[in-house]
């Protein structure tokens, strides 16, 4: 694997808590976008426009804090515990398919491994544990 990162899930105030992490780490936020910013998310509630879809925000070098609003109607329901994931960054494409395979093994697949509308190679699961990972790659398969 190239990186581990964690990937926090909020009830509306992902920017106010990453905007408190950049105080605590001492770093600033690399990327920052909002569901009404995007034209693949679909159509989006006037209430979410302004709500995070995904930040990036540094804590090292090789680890960052990356998060999102959960927003009503897109996507799960925000239960604390089940608002992170264990973002896996591979190399390549063969190892982005085996640890992902063996991850949902038992679990479920949240979302299918597949070129994202946002660039990467990227799918979500669930292990037989109730852990939530997202796997990656930097660029499209």
């Amino acid at each position: 694997m190239k990186l581990v990162h964690l990937y926090l899930n909020f009830p509306g105030n992902t920017r106010e808590a990453f905007t408190y992490y950049e105080g605590v780490f001492g770093t600033k936020i690399l990327f920052a976008q909002t569901f009404g910013e995007t034209d693949f998310a679909g159509p989006v509630p006037d209430s979410a426009r302004d709500k995070i879809m995904h930040i990036q925000l540094p804590i090292t070098e090789s680890v960052h804090l990356m998060g999102s609003d959960s927003v009503p109607g897109m996507g799960g329901d925000l239960v604390v515990g089940n608002n992170f994931h264990v973002t896996l960054v591979a190399e390549n494409k063969e190892e982005a398919d085996g640890v992902f395979q063996k991850l949902s093994e038992g679990g479920k697949v949240a979302m299918p491994l597949a070129n994202a509308p946002w660039g990467p190679y990227f799918g979500m699961c669930q292990d037989k544990f109730g852990v939530n990972w997202m796997v990656s790659m930097e660029h499209p398969a």
